[in-house]
Formats: C-alpha cells, structure tokens, sequence
C-alpha cells in the first residue's frame, strides 16, 4: 500500500505483523535514514538487526524470506535492512510477501529507485507492505516536521520556535532530529515530563554567531575566494566557533542557490527570481554571478559535501572543525578553478 508521510511514520514507530516490508524510496536520503532508525528504536535497544543489500539479493533472491522467517541466535526481537535496494531486489521481495511466515520486519532503502519502478508498484498492490517516498521537504514541511518530533521528545513548541528548529538543519532531517534531542536534553523533558519550548529557550541554547558575522565565510566559498575563506575560518577558529551555525547558513545558502537556478532553467527571468527570493538589490550582482557559476550538479554535490561534514562534527570521537575546514576549502577551489 501507498503510505503518507504521517501513516508511514507511524507504522515504523508500531510495527504492525501484518506490514513485512517498509520500502523507502526517493531522493532525500536523510528522510529514509531517519524513518528506518524509527524501526530500529521500535523493536528495542536488544533487537538484532540484520544487513543485507540489493546485489546480495539478486544473487539470492530466497535469503530475504529465510532471514524473515528465522529466529534470532537468543531469541529475542529481529529486523532486516536492506540497502541500497533497487530493481535487483525484485525477486527477493515478490518471495517475502508471497511467503507462508515471516515474522521478521524488512525496511528497504532505495534511493535511486523512481515511483514508477517495479519495486514500488509491487509494494503498493500488497497488504503485506507499505511504499514512501521521500522528496527534499518545503520550508512548510519542515516546521511541521520540526512540531511533530519536537513533540515526541516531550516539547510543546510555538510556532515561532518550529520554524528555528527547521532552519537550523539545511532540509537534513537527521541534523533535525539531532537537533531536537539536544534541546530536549537541555530542557530535561520527556513525553512522561512535557515542556514548553519557545524563543527563549532556544536563544539560551542558541549559536554562538548572528548569521551577519557568517556571512563572508559562506560567501567566500559561494563566490570562490579561497585566500578569503582561509582568513575567515583563521579568524573563526581563533575565537573558537563551533561551524555547524555557519555550515547551516551555507547550506541554506545553497539551497536558495538550487532554487533559483531552477527556475531560471525552466523560463523564468532573473529579475522575477530576484523579485521571488528578496534578493536585496547590492547581492543582486553576486548573486547573478553565483548563478552562472554553479550548476545544478555542482550545487547538489556541495550541498550532500555541507551535510556530510555537519554530521561528521556531530558525531562522537571527530575532528572537530578540522572537517568543516576541509570540505569548505576543496568546494571553495573547485568554484575558483571554475573561474
């Protein structure tokens, strides 16, 4: 069956028996990887949780049922990730569904795999499964994403508050839910012990740098300057700031940029997309020279390069902003060799 973003969430957060495989497809990669940590959590910090991938499907289409109807070694809670999973999978997933038992549950992550592939067609004729897919959310998607999950650590938040929580991330809905967990930490709140989250709490929580003083290092590397961006990160590390403030406004920045360039690829005129994104009449010509200067393909490589490296910082035992400045630096030389 076809699922929404709601019914899909809410299925991985409560198993159903009756649901063997949750096929997750589209292009927002951080979307699938959040929704398949939800089953994970689901079925328990003991489960065991078992990999496969697409090629070792295709070689052995059966192994998917064998693994589905099998017990774990110490009998207790199973599951099964399969990714990356695409159109090799086919065969795999046609024998779970049609099997006798399977008492194991299976979530597929397909990235690159369109609505229109087999796979999904095959996901969402069955009863025996759910089909989502995942696309870059709006701005509006976002908050209402950001209510959703701030909610579920226990925080009411207002408005105003949602649409920071989703600023913050870049569209990443992993930085997201990262985010949300760390303000929930601060604030000691749980579902059992809600707590109310507004613009305060957040501004006593909040970054280190007013996006004003970030601003020359994100356009350093919009507009290629290395030697510039050299200096700004010297001076950033001196004083001793975190970069995941200023990665959050370059990857904003970004995606501004994609949006643009979009719409100026399908006809629109450069001064109506001005007019659209309140380009503020001294950027205009940076900005113009920016749009010639990035691709699309260009845009959506530093973009996942942005995220990857907010994630590294993120995670426990990093390098710190030795990361940042890397990936920072080599995007940067790339826009300047461009010219």
């Amino acid at each position: 069956m076809k699922a929404n973003a709601r019914d899909i969430r809410s299925a991985l957060e409560r198993p159903s028996p009756d649901i063997r495989l949750y096929l997750l497809h589209g292009p927002d990669g951080s979307a699938t990887a959040e929704l398949a940590a939800l089953l994970a959590k689901a079925m328990g910090p003991e489960a065991e949780r078992v990999d496969l991938d697409g090629a070792t499907l295709r070689s052995d289409p059966a192994r998917l049922s064998d693994e589905a109807a099998s017990m774990s070694l110490f009998g207790g809670a199973r599951h099964i990730r399969v990714s990356p999973a695409g159109e090799e999978c086919l065969d795999a997933f046609t024998a779970l569904l049609a099997a006798d038992h399977a008492g194991n549950p299976v979530v597929a992550l397909a990235p690159t795999v369109k609505s229109t592939a087999k796979i999904v067609k095959l996901a969402i004729d069955s009863r025996r499964a759910m089909a989502f897919a995942a696309y870059e959310p709006s701005a509006a998607d976002l908050e209402r994403l950001a209510a959703v999950m701030a909610r579920d650590q226990g925080l009411r938040p207002t408005n105003s508050a949602a649409a920071r929580l989703a600023a913050t991330c870049g569209g990443d809905r992993a930085v997201l839910s990262r985010e949300i967990e760390k303000v929930a930490l601060f604030l000691d709140a749980a579902p059992d012990r809600p707590h109310d989250l507004d613009d305060a709490a957040l501004d006593a929580i909040g970054a280190d740098l007013g996006e004003a003083e970030m601003t020359q290092v994100v356009e350093a590397v919009v507009t290629g300057h290395t030697a510039a961006l050299g200096a700004e990160l010297g001076r950033l590390g001196e004083a001793g700031t975190s970069p995941i403030p200023w990665l959050r406004l370059l990857a904003r920045r970004l995606m501004t940029l994609a949006e643009m360039k979009a719409e100026i690829d399908a006809g629109a005129t450069q001064d109506t997309v001005f007019k659209r994104h309140r380009i503020f009449f001294k950027e205009e010509a940076a900005t113009a020279q920016a749009l010639r200067r990035w691709t699309p393909a260009m845009l959506a490589t530093a973009l996942t390069r942005v995220r990857h490296a907010e994630r590294a910082i993120m995670a426990s035992g990093n390098a710190g902003s030795v990361l940042a400045d890397h990936a920072l630096t080599e995007l940067t030389r790339g826009v300047e060799r461009r010219g």
